[in-house]
């Protein structure tokens, strides 16, 4: 996996998605879960930049966010 934010910046940044791109974070996490199937952190970031014009920060924020959550539901 690519290199992630600190805990506190990864909050923050999630904190902020709604504000700066008129979705909450659920809508993102789905968007994901109901997009391509890559397997790659930094494919799911590209294709998610790509198709909804996100910045590079807010898109890894997600894609690791919806990382976070499939390990837990895994546990």
């Amino acid at each position: 996996m690519s290199q992630v934010f600190s805990e506190e910046t990864h909050r923050n940044m999630l904190s902020r998605i709604p504000q700066c791109t008129g979705r909450e974070v659920s809508e993102w996490l789905r968007a994901v879960d109901e997009g391509p199937s890559l397997l790659r952190f930094e494919e799911k970031v590209s294709w998610l930049r790509g198709e909804h014009n996100l910045a590079y920060g807010h898109a890894k924020a997600i894609i690791h966010e919806h990382d976070l959550r499939r390990a837990a539901r895994h546990r």
